[in-house]
């Protein structure tokens, strides 16, 4: 009969309806697994539709570079930053690492302190990878074989105003480099571009940050003139590469404490990603089109 629905569609609408509701069930009564790291993997499977509807439909991410990322081992993703709201730019990139790679990983991002102080937010952090940035947390993961994300940037990048969009800022001491040179970890610069427009920061709401605890909260053409609606992030088009790896390998014991090879490495991922972005902006082309 036209227009009545397909069987099959039913069906497996009704088996996802099933397990969603199972797996629901299950977490409510506390039935699920999380690592030492909080990390809870059968939660992020349950979200990841949502990740890629914004990386395959709202963002349309195009990528380059995937199998640069290992497929198995330690390794240490390091990108720059941007978003001014919410950490997207490591959402798309773990995305990307799923949808993109032969061999699909799960990535561990290293996440400022700031964020576990706001309570829902930390608990989706912790549950999809988020891990509290110091050295020995980073350490230890990269102990573990996981593949970790870090924002050299910090602060500076993820809340820069949208003047100085991929204008990389400073990448601090180079600790990561010393943690990298440590584990043995070889290093893939990660350059993203269009996480900048997705919340083009004009300035910032300093009581309201103050209110909620956050560092700042952003202005923008959205936010707050459109209430919660205004935390919708823009539909621009995104582009990440996975640049060539770092090997650190080669490197003896005590690497990491000559000041003049860490700031060396620091400022060669610096400079190839802020190549690749100024590549990437160009062959993207218009942010929204």
């Amino acid at each position: 009969m036209s227009g009545a629905p397909d069987p099959e569609a039913v069906l497996a609408w009704a088996e996802t309806v099933q397990s969603t509701s199972d797996k629901l069930l299950r977490r409510l009564a506390g039935e699920y697994h999380e690592d030492e790291w909080g990390f809870d993997e059968e939660f992020t499977e349950t979200v990841f539709p949502l990740f890629e509807f914004l990386y395959t439909t709202w963002w349309r991410v195009q990528v380059e570079g995937a199998t640069n990322v290992p497929g198995h081992g330690r390794a240490l993703l390091v990108a720059n930053h941007s978003g001014a709201i919410f950490p997207f730019d490591g959402a798309m990139i773990a995305t990307a690492i799923q949808k993109e790679h032969p061999l699909p990983r799960w990535l561990r991002a290293m996440v400022l302190n700031w964020a576990f102080d706001l309570p829902f937010i930390s608990y989706l952090l912790r549950r999809l990878g988020g891990v509290a940035a110091n050295p020995a947390n980073l350490g230890r993961l990269l102990e573990q074989d996981h593949p970790v994300m870090v924002f050299p940037e910090g602060q500076k990048g993820f809340g820069k105003p949208f003047a100085e969009r991929y204008r990389l800022q400073r990448f601090g001491r180079g600790g990561f480099v010393e943690v990298a040179l440590e584990a043995g970890a070889p290093i893939v610069p990660v350059a993203v571009v269009g996480a900048e427009e997705i919340y083009p920061k004009l300035g910032e709401a300093k009581p309201l940050a103050k209110l909620i605890g956050s560092p700042y909260v952003p202005i923008t053409p959205t936010f707050p003139w459109l209430g919660p609606l205004g935390l919708l992030p823009l539909p621009s088009r995104w582009r990440i590469e996975f640049l060539e790896p770092i090997d650190l390998s080669g490197y003896g014991p005590g690497a990491s404490e000559d000041r003049s090879l860490v700031f060396d490495i620091s400022e060669q991922v610096r400079e190839r990603i802020q190549d690749a972005l100024y590549r990437g902006l160009v062959e993207r082309g218009p942010a929204f089109l």
